[in-house]
C-alpha cells in the first residue's frame, strides 16, 4: 500500500462500501466508492426510478453560533441570511474580492445557530475564510464526528416516512432535527440529483446502523459517486471546482437565481460581500464576455471535461466542464463556457474529441426536470 492511500481518511460508512463491493478512489482526500456492481448507468437510472443513498460524509459540517452568527455571514455571501426563516435551508456561495466563487455550500437556520455543508474539497479554506472574517463573538464549531447520507429518488420520501414519520410534512428545502431509531439526526428536504429527496446528517457512532436501516429497505440501492455526477449533470447543477471557481463570477456562470433579491442593487441591504462591486455591475449590464452554457451531442460520443469548443468558422469559442453520456436524456450532454455571442439557445458549435469536431447544440438547463417536492 502506498503512502498517498494510507493517508487517504476514510468516512463511517467505509466498511458498509467494501462489504457492498464498492470499487474505491481517492476522492477529496478520502477513499470514496465510485461504483457498485451494479454499475454507474444503473445506480443513475434506479435513482431517478426508486431510492438511491449516497455517503456524502466527506463534505464539511459546521455550526455557527453566537447571536450575530446570521449577519456576519451575511457579509461573505451574496444570499439574504438574516431573513431565512426558522426550519429552512438556502444555498450560498463564498465570493472573493475579484467576485470570483471561492465555494458554494448550504446555510440552515436551528434558531440558537446555523448548520453549514460545505463542499469537500474546499472544507479547509472554508474554515480558514470563516476564521479569518467572522467576528469574535461568533463560535464556529466543527462537526468531525458526523456521517452525511443523500437518500435521493421519487420514492425516497415514502422509505424515510417509515422511519422518520415527521418527514412527511417535510417540502423542498426545510431543515428538522429528528428521531431516527431514537438517534437525533440534522434531516434536510435536498440533495444534489434534481430529485426528490433528503440529507441526512448521523453521528458517526451510530451511522453504521442507521444506514443499514435504509439499505435493509426494498426500494434503496447504494449509489456511487460516478453517479452523482452524472445526475447533477443532467439536472442543470454545478461541481465546484469544475464548472465553477475562483475565476468566474456568479453572472457568467448563469447563477443569478442564487444572489438574493435583498442582496441586489435595489435590494434592502445591497452589496457589503466580497467583490459585490464587480458582480452588482455585471448584473446591471450584462457586461460579461463568457456565459455557462448546456450542449446537447448531436452524435453518440459523450464529450469529457476539457475540450475544447469551437464555433462553425473553426475558432475556438470555450471550454466544456463537464459531460456525460446522459443516461435518462438519452444522447451526451455537458455543460461549460462560451464567449457571449455564442452563447444563444440552438447555436451550432463543435467540441474537439480526439482530435475530431463533435457537433453539438447550445440547449436549456435542466436537461431531465427537477422534482423537488414543494408541497
Amino acid at each position: 500500500m502506498t503512502q498517498e492511500v494510507q493517508d487517504l481518511l476514510k468516512t463511517p460508512c467505509f466498511d458498509l462500501h467494501v462489504e457492498a463491493g464498492a470499487r474505491m478512489v481517492p476522492f477529496a482526500g478520502y477513499e470514496m466508492p465510485v461504483q457498485y456492481p451494479l454499475g454507474v448507468k444503473k445506480e443513475h437510472l434506479h435513482t431517478r426510478a426508486s431510492a438511491g443513498l449516497f455517503d456524502v460524509s466527506h463534505m464539511g459540517q459546521l455550526r455557527l453560533h453566537g447571536p450575530n452568527a446570521a449577519k456576519a455571514l451575511e457579509a461573505l455571501v451574496p444570499v439574504d441570511i438574516l431573513d431565512l426563516p426558522q426550519g429552512k435551508q438556502r444555498y450560498a456561495l463564498f465570493t472573493n474580492d475579484e467576485g470570483g466563487l471561492q465555494d458554494d455550500l448550504m446555510v440552515s437556520n436551528f434558531g440558537d445557530h446555523l448548520f453549514l455543508v460545505v463542499n469537500a474539497a474546499c472544507k479547509n479554506q472554508d474554515i480558514a475564510h470563516l476564521r479569518q472574517h467572522l467576528p469574535a463573538d461568533v463560535e464556529i464549531e466543527i462537526l468531525e464526528d458526523r456521517a452525511l447520507l443523500a437518500l435521493q429518488g421519487p420514492l425516497a420520501a415514502q422509505v424515510l416516512a417509515r422511519h422518520i414519520p415527521y418527514t412527511a410534512d417535510m417540502v423542498f428545502m426545510d431543515s428538522r432535527v429528528l428521531k431516527f431509531d431514537g438517534v437525533d439526526c440534522i434531516i434536510g428536504r435536498a440533495g444534489y440529483t434534481g430529485e426528490d429527496g433528503f440529507e441526512i446528517s448521523i453521528p458517526a457512532e451510530h451511522a453504521d446502523r442507521l444506514t443499514r436501516l435504509l439499505l435493509n429497505e426494498a426500494e434503496v440501492e447504494w449509489i456511487g459517486l460516478g453517479a452523482r455526477d452524472s445526475l447533477r449533470l443532467e439536472s442543470g447543477l454545478c461541481l465546484y471546482g469544475h464548472d465553477i471557481d475562483t475565476s468566474t463570477t456568479p453572472v457568467e456562470a448563469s447563477l443569478l437565481w442564487a444572489i438574493s433579491k435583498a442582496r441586489r442593487a435595489d435590494g434592502i441591504r445591497p452589496g457589503g460581500f466580497p467583490g459585490a462591486e464587480i458582480i452588482l455591475e455585471q448584473i446591471a449590464t450584462k457586461a460579461v464576455s463568457r456565459k455557462r452554457v448546456g450542449l446537447i451531442g448531436l452524435g453518440k460520443a459523450p464529450v469529457r471535461e476539457g475540450a475544447v469548443i469551437y464555433n462553425e468558422q473553426d475558432q475556438e469559442i470555450g471550454i466544456i466542464t463537464s459531460g456525460t453520456a446522459g443516461p435518462s436524456f438519452g444522447s451526451p450532454i455537458a455543460m461549460g463556457y462560451v464567449t457571449k455571442e455564442f452563447s444563444s439557445l440552438d447555436t451550432l458549435v463543435f467540441a474537439e474529441v480526439r482530435g475530431k469536431k463533435m457537433p453539438m447544440k447550445i440547449a436549456k438547463m435542466p436537461f431531465v426536470e427537477q422534482r423537488y417536492y414543494r408541497g
